[in-house]
């Protein structure tokens, strides 16, 4: 699976460096609708399981993890899940719909997979939001809700067939998260596992056209995500981030808060393990500062929370329909560094809204000015098509850029890691960096740590001294190592891909563990659970 640019893995970036609405018409099938393309498929494409499939990934963690159960459950199946996309015999796609840029790269890739002639699946929000868009014409979707059932859609393709599955998971007449939190995945970096809280939003957001893929929202249940974490931290899982289009929003449309789902979670985090919060907008995160505060103030959580404020001003607040003033935004800041000595806060800020004039823009460089952020995503406006912002009157494209440059180098002067210079910390090593010569650490506060690149870190909890500080990083001397845990050999390299399956999982862990007799039992309650899933598959 490729790489994905997600805002929240992108610690102290900026722009693209590593950063009533018109309804739509929605299609519903009863099971599935098809549409022949009049190919004539070879022999072995009509045989389930034999073939290889690449899996691409634009946007956000919450994509992340529904390409890692959609892998899953291939693999399951059968299917080889490759990084290799020139031998891959089809392209399963995830789409972001956010930025102009990122449906871009989902146009070329579609293109370049045409002219290899391989097979393509599109998922995620571009094909939910907009199945009609002109280049994916006749393509097979699985909608954002549908991924569970991404075995039949490959299959249907493979013969030929054109399928696309949207809908919604409904009980009763409310709607559900969305597909089961205890598929089989196969995980991007073993040590960490996203867990998808809730989709969807309660806002509507002039500018954004996540709202149309992912609706409104839906919230797991509370003991459905804590059962999800215990398992994935017996599986050698060392840090779990919680995710969502809005994660201070979950639980309203199901009677429960944020802190109720955190105070019930962070009794199974172990120790050595870290639980990482995802974005939260101003409004719902005001309802219960006191509760996050103590949350975030957790040695098992990480004193790190990302709130984007996209504006300053009231007057482009208001526009935007973000339902909060810049004051709003600034106690939650106040509040929270307060309580939480050294919290990162990480923010967004667009730059070249419509309605924003060159007073309305300084108000945003006095806020970056004012709190410094560590963390400072700065986007251009881009209008997306089907919303409200896009049949706004646009600000010329120079002037956009020059707002941007302003933002940057404002953002550019600010170094706020130098106090750290000297400090003592403690960092959960679960990367690679990207020169291949250092380890990636976090400390507490989610700063980034790089550390050399020794045989055993990985995984590990180590004490380090910061040696050197920089924009964007902290580099450390091991000064102690923490108890050494046991990583299962395929959690050895983040980088390459390795199953995380209810029973499959087991098998390998047992294996290492030599006790035969566990691994037969397990074996056979694989074997049965993949003939269950294929009956329940061929009698839906």
């Amino acid at each position: 699976m490729s790489c994905v640019d997600d805002i929240e893995d992108l610690a102290s970036t900026v722009g693209d460096t590593p950063t009533k609405r018109v309804p739509r018409k929605r299609v519903i099938p009863k099971k599935f609708s098809t549409q022949l393309k009049h190919e004539t498929p070879v022999a072995e494409s009509v045989i389930p399981g034999t073939q290889s499939v690449f899996v691409r990934t634009w946007g956000c963690s919450h994509n992340n993890s529904d390409s890692e159960y959609m892998a899953g459950l291939l693999a399951t199946y059968g299917y080889k899940i490759t990084d290799d996309a020139m031998s891959a015999d089809l392209w399963l796609l995830n789409s972001c719909t956010v930025k102009t840029p990122s449906e871009d790269g989902l146009r070329n890739s579609i293109t370049s997979a045409h002219s290899l002639g391989k097979k393509v699946v599109v998922a995620g929000c571009v094909s939910q939001g907009a199945p009609d868009t002109k280049f994916i014409a006749g393509l097979s979707i699985v909608g954002v809700q549908q991924i569970d059932r991404v075995v039949e859609v490959v299959e249907e393709t493979f013969k030929g067939h054109s399928v696309r599955l949207f809908g919604q998971k409904k009980d009763g007449v409310k709607k559900l998260g969305g597909a089961s939190l205890h598929l089989p995945k196969i995980r991007k970096n073993p040590l960490i596992e996203i867990i998808a809280i809730n989709t969807g939003c309660l806002n509507q957001c002039t500018y954004c056209k996540t709202k149309h893929a992912r609706g409104e929202l839906g919230s797991y249940p509370i003991a459905d995500i804590v059962e999800r974490g215990v398992q994935s931290f017996a599986e050698g899982v060392r840090e779990v981030w919680m995710t969502s289009e809005d994660t201070g929003a979950y639980g309203r449309d199901i009677g429960v808060t944020l802190p109720d789902l955190l105070y019930e979670f962070v009794e199974i985090i172990p120790e050595g393990c870290m639980l990482r919060l995802g974005m939260t907008n101003p409004p719902y995160i005001l309802d219960y500062l006191e509760d996050m505060a103590k949350i975030l103030s957790h040695p098992r959580v990480y004193s790190f929370l990302h709130v984007p404020v996209q504006a300053a001003s009231d007057n482009v607040l208001e526009d935007m329909k973000r339902e909060y003033t810049c004051a709003e935004f600034s106690r939650v800041v106040d509040f929270l560094r307060e309580k939480v000595p050294d919290i990162t806060i990480a923010t967004d800020i667009i730059c070249g809204f419509p309605t924003e004039t060159e007073e309305d823009f300084k108000e945003t460089l006095e806020l970056i000015e004012k709190y410094k952020f560590p963390s400072l995503f700065i986007n251009q406006f881009f209008p997306r098509p089907g919303t409200p912002a896009a049949r706004m009157k646009k600000i010329p494209a120079d002037k956009v850029k020059l707002r941007t440059k302003k933002a940057s180098e404002i953002f550019q002067k600010q170094f706020p890691y130098t106090h750290k210079l000297g400090e003592v910390q403690q960092i959960l090593i679960t990367e690679i960096a990207t020169d291949n010569k250092h380890y990636v650490g976090h400390n507490k506060f989610y700063d980034q740590v790089l550390v050399p690149k020794i045989e055993g870190y990985m995984g590990q909890s180590l004490t380090v001294r910061i040696m050197e500080t920089g924009k964007h990083y902290l580099k450390g001397d091991v000064i102690e190592e923490g108890e050494i845990q046991n990583i299962p050999s395929s959690y050895s390299n983040p980088n390459k891909v390795a199953f995380s399956l209810n029973p499959y999982n087991m098998v390998q862990n047992i294996k290492t563990k030599s006790n035969v007799w566990n691994f037969l039992i397990v074996l056979v309650i694989g074997v049965m659970f993949q003939l269950l899933y294929i009956l329940y598959r061929n009698h839906r």
